[in-house]
């Protein structure tokens, strides 16, 4: 038996391939599949099986293409309903695999879908189970991304059962591998590891503590925050289908040279991104740009930030052209009309207009605060960050929220703007979204809020003040 997990880390989440005697199953694979097939040929395997554990929220699954180009069978657990062929497997049904068996085990809590995966070794010994959003690394699965008619209370009930009845009755020495990991907003508060056992989660997951049902579904329905705007987006998607990632790759790596990017860039729907770091967009970039930069959470900003229904050209570091637009289909964008042909460089050398983001460093913010009257300090961190400690006065408008240009109204152009997050992604990307929403006096602190702390001249507190 062989068992491979495929972690992709702006995303969170890992996918897995495995393999006995020379057939394989994917669980839960990505939209861009091609690296699974290549796993099998390299192993000399064939792939029989895509498991999927429920219709994914954060991310635009694999399993159709996957399907069409393996001709393996995708399988999801009881109560799934799509709009593409599928066996629907029963609650403690057996699949052979080389000469190992998968049963599977109905979870409903996160979704009614939700179900796990226990691989039986060659012995038929309960070897690892894959939880998918069930059960993660010293958490669970939110019940409230994905209820239909149901409650979160509903279906948090729904995991409290699953979770005694079906997963902590396996032996202690089971190996858990979870749909995600650390930062994913699949869960509240996932721990840094992306594999434990069950004997680990027992000890210490809070989740699977001693506790009334009461208990629990206070528990995991408290505090939550707001999912990204994109899941409800992406679960629709995985249910209905998507055209082919070949289409979209096709269509979103045409090379543009300058006159077509401009005339594209002209419409009035069309939102141009740039995919460079953000250090390299602040010191010039194309009029109108939003910046996310690939080196950070991007996929999940693009998904929360930008709409899915209009077209989008990009700008990108040379040669990442195609890690762009994969990572964009990823959370189910398919509208990518092309890139620019030799990037921002060539842009400027042909003297084209250009624009830039003004970087500060904190402590030349700290002499500008006792004498701007015009002054604005926008702190762009989640809710939670700014309660815990912020420039005294700053206004708190979390980048999530960003996208609402209602949200923006209160300020003008005349303010002198400053703007900061945690370490210096998520303002350049306010900055970007202020710049194209016509505020142009826009400072952009470098380093954040944690190179922030360090300069005493600048007055903290956990007041709180909110942009309305």
């Amino acid at each position: 038996m062989f068992i491979q997990q495929l972690y992709t880390g702006c995303l969170s989440e890992a996918a897995y391939y495995v393999e006995s005697d020379g057939e394989a199953a994917i669980i839960d694979p990505m939209r861009d599949f091609e690296e699974y097939i290549e796993i099998a040929d390299n192993r000399k395997a064939v792939i029989r099986y895509i498991f999927e554990t429920h219709f994914h929220a954060d991310f635009v699954s694999g399993h159709i293409d996957l399907s069409k180009a393996t001709g393996a069978q995708i399988i999801f657990g009881p109560n799934t309903e799509t709009n593409f062929a599928i066996h629907k497997a029963n609650d403690g049904e057996l699949f052979k695999l080389g000469k190992i068996t998968i049963e599977v085990l109905h979870t409903p809590g996160h979704t009614i879908e939700s179900s796990c995966y226990l691989v039986r070794d060659e012995s038929n010994r309960p070897h690892a189970v894959f939880t998918g959003d069930t059960l993660f690394v010293g958490d669970v699965g939110r019940p409230d991304l994905s209820s239909g008619n149901l409650s979160s209370e509903q279906l948090a009930a729904m995991m409290y059962m699953s979770l005694r009845d079906k997963i902590m009755k396996l032996p202690d020495d089971v190996i858990v591998y979870p749909a995600h990991g650390a930062g994913s907003s699949c869960g509240r508060n996932i721990g840094p590891d992306t594999y434990s056992t069950i004997g680990e989660e027992k000890k210490h997951n809070y989740a699977l503590q001693p506790q009334s049902p009461e208990e629990f579904i206070k528990a995991i329905t408290s505090g939550l925050n707001a999912p990204p705007q994109y899941f409800s987006i992406n679960a629709k998607i995985n249910k209905e289908g998507y055209d082919s990632l070949n289409l979209v790759l096709e269509q979103g790596l045409k090379q543009l040279s300058i006159n077509e990017f401009k005339k594209l860039a002209a419409q009035p729907d069309m939102i141009i991104l740039d995919t460079r770091n953000q250090v390299v967009f602040t010191e010039g970039f194309v009029p109108d740009s939003i910046s996310i930069g690939l080196n950070g959470r991007f996929a999940e900003w693009a998904g929360s930030l930008l709409p899915f229904d209009k077209p989008i050209i990009l700008v990108t570091e040379k040669g990442r052209e195609k890690e762009s637009v994969i990572r964009l289909a990823r959370v189910g964008f398919d509208k990518m009309q092309g890139y620019l042909e030799g990037g921002f460089e060539a842009w400027k050398d042909a003297k084209e207009i250009y624009d830039m983001v003004i970087n500060v460093e904190p402590d030349e913010l700290a002499m500008d605060i006792p004498y701007d009257d015009h002054l604005v300090i926008l702190d762009v961190r989640r809710v939670t960050e700014f309660a815990d400690g912020h420039i005294k006065g700053a206004f708190n408008l979390p980048l999530s929220e960003m996208n609402d240009v209602t949200r923006l109204a209160t300020l003008e152009e005349h303010q002198n703007i400053y703007v900061y997050c945690g370490a210096g992604y998520r303002s350049v990307v306010a900055s970007s979204l202020l710049k194209r929403q016509g505020i142009h006096n826009i400072h952009n602190v470098s380093g954040g809020w944690n190179k922030i702390r360090e300069q005493s001249k600048i007055e903290f507190t956990k007041e709180n003040s909110v942009l309305n």
